[in-house]
């Protein structure tokens, strides 16, 4: 309908028809409609374009639509198989009367269970107390062992510092009897003096090692005055006869003072055996010096010394020295009179006899006992 009227619009009036020529006004007509048409059609073709987009717009929004059904349809059916899951589990509970009643089982069960934990500890704490006071009467018997099969000074008392450790840590009162009698033996182990058996068993492997050693000095001659019969060379040489005297004074000597001891030379197998008897007396010492047999130590020393007495003479350099030594070592203690343990072990078994009495014995002791246990 516009395009209709706008020829209409575009005619000249009578008054422009009679004043201007009719080929100018024929001509802008026809370029104002090229115009326009061009116009329309631009504006056609926008609005087609516009027109497109929106449909395929609105067909996205419709997929996405949809697919947003979708979902809360299937959440929907979800929601509604956890509903009749929830509805079975509320139907399969048991009522509150009976959930009130299973509570308050469940908590007298808990306060059993507790009252259960605590004495079963009380229990286990009793039977570690009672294993660790046997373990001190165990100590105190090995203590004993110790001092009477080997006389061991030192480990009984680190023994009985263990009893009386274990006495200690248990806190009671009752045991102060035991542990007086306990402080007894470790003074009477303290004020006892350990023998070094150790030393002299290396002291007398040292002395059997120079036995092999020892050997004979054979006697020499001096003359500290003029050669015998007056045999001196004239001149500055020995005659032929002080060179034989010279070599025959060395088998035997004339000896004028009568009380002094000579000892025979000893060589091959009598000085062999010689040496293996002290090396045996030697030895025949270590056995009792570790063993602590003080008798049979003694015996064995002087039995050594009497060998060296008899068999070499006092200007030997090496007998001497080792006559020495064993005069030394004669006088080295092998043995101790040892303290003995039987009354502490006496009063920590009675202790251990009273923690273990019933309750109603216990209950009819004496007042005077008790005050005398627990009291130091």
């Amino acid at each position: 309908m516009s395009e209709t009227a706008l020829p209409n619009e575009d005619q000249p009036t009578p008054s422009e028809a009679s004043t201007n020529p009719a080929p100018a006004s024929s001509g802008r007509s026809g370029n104002g409609l090229a115009i326009l048409a061009l116009l329309l059609g631009a504006a056609g073709v926008a609005a087609g374009g516009w027109g497109l987009w929106q449909v395929r717009h609105l067909q996205q929004v419709n997929q996405d639509q949809v697919e947003q059904v979708r979902q809360l349809n299937q959440q929907s059916e979800a929601l509604q198989a956890r509903e009749q899951q929830l509805s079975a589990q509320l139907d399969s509970l048991p009522p509150a009367s009976e959930l009130e009643d299973r509570r308050r089982l469940v908590t007298q069960l808990q306060g059993d269970q507790q009252r259960l934990s605590q004495r079963l500890e009380t229990v286990l704490g009793a039977s570690r107390k009672d294993w660790r006071l046997a373990e001190a009467e165990h100590l105190l018997r090995l203590a004993s062992l110790r001092l009477s099969a080997l006389q061991d000074i030192a480990s009984a008392r680190a023994l009985v510092e263990g009893a009386d450790q274990i006495l200690r840590e248990q806190s009671d009162p009752a045991s102060f009897a035991a542990r007086e009698q306990l402080a007894r033996s470790l003074v009477a182990l303290n004020s006892t003096q350990q023998p070094d058996r150790t030393g002299l068993f290396l002291k007398l492997a040292a002395l059997r090692e120079q036995v092999v050693q020892l050997n004979v000095l054979a006697p020499e001659f001096k003359n500290d005055g003029e050669s015998l019969f007056g045999l001196t060379a004239d001149g500055d040489g020995a005659s032929r006869w002080s060179q034989w005297w010279e070599q025959i004074s060395r088998y035997f000597r004339i000896d004028f003072d009568a009380d002094k001891n000579i000892k025979p030379l000893l060589a091959g197998q009598a000085l062999s055996q010689v040496r293996l008897a002290l090396s045996l007396a030697l030895e025949q010492a270590q056995w009792a010096a570790l063993n602590g047999e003080a008798k049979v130590y003694t015996q064995a020393i002087d039995e050594a010394r009497s060998v060296l007495l008899g068999n070499f003479n006092k200007d030997n350099e090496q007998g001497r020295l080792m006559l020495e030594q064993l005069n030394a070592l004669v006088k080295e203690p092998v043995t101790v009179v040892t303290p003995d343990l039987a009354e502490s072990l006496s009063a920590v078994q009675a202790y251990l006899e009273r923690r273990h009495l019933p309750a109603e014995e216990a209950a009819l002791r004496q007042p005077g006992e008790k005050a005398q246990e627990a009291t130091p």
